[in-house]
């Protein structure tokens, strides 16, 4: 599977929801209870960045996870720069069968990249929590994450280690992004 174009569906989610931010949201706390909103906003255009990183060669953990010094109306700006970066970086077929290294080991270019589409999709469902809570994600994009984190993460784990919570219960008609938050240990 190529997930480029999985991810770059994901980054225009990502835009989408960044675009109905105010200043005044900023502080306010997320489902991922690490974040309120800006340090979670920074997360994710750290996480871009360093997929990007990761694209042009570089190993995941030579850079940091998160940026910080974001002026408080430029969020979607710096989606922007982040976004045009991580495109460039993964432009070359080739990139996607070479191993790369990321923060859970050494593996081929589409198994990174599949990962950030999770990272960047989950996200996306914690921002718009907070600040659309009602507006319709792509269901696709939260099937294929739910997919990749049913495999890479055992249903028995302690938080110990992982950036995951237990297993959370959603009642068995919930969407794919209450599916996906619950698996992440999130409360839907």
């Amino acid at each position: 599977m190529d997930p480029r174009p999985l991810y770059i569906r994901t980054l225009d989610q990502l835009e989408t929801v960044l675009a109905g931010i105010t200043p005044a949201e900023l502080d306010r706390p997320t489902p991922c209870t690490e974040y309120d909103l800006r340090a979670l906003l920074g997360h994710v255009i750290g996480g871009i960045h360093r997929i990007a990183y990761v694209g042009e060669g570089g190993r995941a953990l030579d850079v940091s996870p998160a940026v910080d010094r974001i002026d408080d109306t430029d969020w979607s700006g710096a989606l922007g720069r982040a976004r045009t970066r991580a495109i460039a970086a993964w432009a070359d077929d080739a990139t996607l069968d070479r191993i790369v290294e990321v923060p859970w080991g050494a593996v081929p270019g589409r198994m990174a990249l599949g990962g950030y589409v999770m990272e960047a999709a989950t996200h996306t469902w914690d921002i718009a929590q907070v600040v659309t809570p009602h507006t319709a994600l792509d269901e696709e994009l939260a099937l294929v994450s739910l997919g990749i984190a049913e495999k890479v993460l055992p249903a028995e784990r302690s938080r110990e280690g992982l950036p995951f919570g237990p297993l959370q219960e959603v009642p068995a008609d919930a969407d794919a992004y209450a599916r996906l938050a619950g698996w992440l240990g999130r409360a839907a």
